[in-house]
């Protein structure tokens, strides 16, 4: 990857979704920003997706990423949160596809082994690690460096990809 690549990652959630914004460029990794998109509680489910997919889309058009990636979900024992964590995500893919981004997908184990190293690797470490990896980006919170670390995942991804001569 010669030339700077802007990648925005995402860490879906309905209570919080973290989103992480980086530039890629070669082995450097850069911060530009991260937060996370907390839809008021009190809202209809339908609204609240709502207010997620219209913060979302602030968010695109305010950073301008030319890659987007999402964290998968992983199953609960409850099916109807597992059903509406789907929804968020489903979401979640949506705002940067709408933006023209394509959407890179990634399980959490092979986030946390692109970052950590370790695929069971704990929320904590996965904190240290994006804080090491970006250190101006004085991350606090785990949802928004979960969302980081999908953003690097990408980044890594797609420079494996160039070096084999499969990304154009």
């Amino acid at each position: 990857m010669s030339h700077s690549l802007r990648i925005i990652g995402f860490d879906p959630g309905l209570i919080r979704t973290g989103w992480g914004v980086i530039e890629c460029q070669g082995n450097s990794l850069k911060h530009v920003a991260h937060g996370t998109v907390s839809p008021p509680k009190d809202l209809d489910f339908s609204e609240r997706l709502k207010f997620l997919f219209e913060k979302l889309m602030s968010i695109l058009q305010s950073y301008t990423p030319r890659e987007a990636a999402v964290e998968e979900t992983f199953v609960n024992k409850n099916p109807t949160s597992t059903l509406k964590l789907g929804m968020a995500r489903g979401v979640v893919m949506l705002a940067p596809a709408q933006f023209g981004l394509r959407v890179g997908e990634y399980s959490a184990n092979r986030v946390k082994k692109t970052v950590v190293g370790v695929g069971h690797a704990e929320k904590d470490q996965v904190l240290m690690m994006v804080r090491r990896l970006l250190p101006t980006s004085n991350c606090q919170e785990v949802d928004a460096a979960d969302a980081l670390a999908v953003a690097i995942c990408h980044g890594h991804f797609l420079q494996t990809q160039e070096r084999w001569g499969t990304v154009a």
